[in-house]
Parts: structure tokens; C-alpha cells; sequence
């Protein structure tokens, strides 16, 4: 998804009103079919002592030159540049990247994921946390995006992708969601959504939720693999290394 414009920024605004301690309850997720649920933005602020163990584990794999991909509020990219990496965070929310800033992180690009290239730099280490596994959007996206990741990225390089198993919930109102991609020929976890907050919203646009299993099966051929998943549980972070092609 592009750069927003200053009437799409829902999210960059939540976070702003967040970082400013402006009255806030969350910003709305409206999924295709009608669904909503609230996002209270608490994860997105937390302190490194508050995180999870799975989150904790993930950011030992960090090495070298960060990327940090769909940076939000900063929470990853501010615990990595804390630690002496060389971090830059991208977004395409020019308001989450002034949070960022003013959180300290000292890096920032506004673009948006499928923008990545060997252009930007070359890096040894892209992170894709907060779920951001589904900035991939759908299969074929996913791939030409990991080749992008690829050109862009040491031989070395590895990226710690978090997302969730989409087939773990028993919400029949998820589960008629997943039958009714099905149906359309897209994968059961290929969510379309948007963000509002306020008078703001985003553009829809597609966000993938996928299990273990599918992930490896996006992953083949692309050039790169999981070497581990962390967490045992539906949520999950995924160490995805360089193989060959």
C-alpha cells in the first residue's frame, strides 16, 4: 500500500494521540464483510519488560544492518538501536514515523513494504513484527517481495516474520470469513481490512494470515526458508534464512 495521504492516516493518528496523551480508545479495525474490533494500541507502547517471551527471543536473531519493515510506533526498532545495531524503520504512515522520531528512533523512510529494494541499501537482518508477515498481502505478492528482500539483503541475512495461525479460532464469524476466501479462490487467511480512527481511514487492502504450514509453502523456491518458528502457540515468529534457489 502507498504512502497516505493526511485523510488515510488513521493509524499514524492513533499513534500520535497515543504518544501525545490525547483521549483515546483504540482505532477500529472493519473487515470486508462487516466484522469490527477495536485495537487498544497497548502492545504497540509497551515497555521491553512487558513483552512477550516469544518477542524477547526473536530479537536475539538481530544482526548487523536492521530493517525494520511496517516500524509503527517503533517499539522493535528502539529496543534494536538501544542494543548499538544500525536500524532504519519504514512506514507508509508519515505520522507513525513522527512518533517514531520522537520515541528516538533516529532512522526513518516513509515508503511502503513493496517499495523495498536493492536501492534502499543492503541489509543482514529485516524485521516484520506486530503480524507483519501480512504486509505480504497475498502468495504471488509475497514472492516478488521476498525476491525484492533478496537483492536487498547480505548473504547472511534473515528475516523474523510474525504472524498468526489462521485456523486457530473456533469464532464462527472468522470461520465464515476463511470459507468465504475460500470460496473466491483466495487463501482462507487473506484478510481485507481497513483502519479507521476518528474521521480518518485507510484505503482497503489486503493483509495474510497464514499457518506454519503455508508459510513454508510461500517460501518455496524464493530463496529463502524457516530455520525456526518461536512460540508454540497460534501466534507465532518465524526465522526465515537465505537457502538456495
Amino acid at each position: 500500500m502507498r504512502m497516505l495521504k493526511e485523510s488515510e492516516d488513521a493509524m499514524g493518528q492513533s499513534f500520535w494521540d497515543r504518544h501525545t496523551g490525547k483521549n483515546h480508545d483504540g482505532h477500529v479495525i472493519e473487515r470486508e464483510d462487516g466484522f469490527v474490533d477495536i485495537d487498544h494500541m497497548v502492545s504497540y507502547f509497551l515497555e521491553y519488560r512487558d513483552w512477550s517471551s516469544e518477542e524477547k527471543k526473536a530479537m536475539r536473531f538481530c544482526r548487523g544492518r536492521v530493517l525494520d519493515v511496517g516500524c509503527g510506533a517503533g517499539k522493535h526498532a528502539i529496543r534494536i538501536q538501544g542494543k548499538g545495531m544500525d536500524v532504519l524503520g519504514i512506514d507508509n504512515s508519515p505520522l507513525a514515523l513522527k512518533v517514531c522520531r520522537e520515541r528516538g528512533l533516529k532512522r526513518t523512510k516513509c515508503m511502503a513494504a513493496d517499495e523495498v529494494d536493492a536501492r534502499l541499501g543492503q541489509f543482514d537482518t529485516i524485521i516484520m513484527m506486530g503480524n507483519n508477515f501480512g504486509l505480504f498481502e497475498n502468495p504471488a505478492k509475497a514472492r516478488r517481495m521476498l525476491e525484492a528482500f533478496h537483492g536487498a539483503t547480505s548473504a547472511r541475512a534473515r528475516i523474523l516474520a510474525q504472524t498468526m495461525d489462521t485456523y486457530a479460532t473456533k469464532k464462527g464469524e472468522h470461520l465464515d470469513y476463511q470459507a468465504y476466501n475460500r470460496k473466491r479462490g483466495r487463501m482462507s487467511g487473506q484478510i481485507k481490512l481497513r483502519i479507521r480512527y476518528k474521521k480518518l481511514a485507510t484505503p482497503w487492502f489486503d493483509y495474510l494470515i497464514v499457518s506454519r504450514s503455508e508459510m513454508k509453502a510461500i517460501l518455496k523456491g524464493t530463496g529463502w526458508k524457516v530455520s525456526k518458528f518461536i512460540g508454540k502457540g497460534a501466534s507465532y515468529i518465524a526465522v526465515i534464512e537465505k537457502s538456495k534457489r
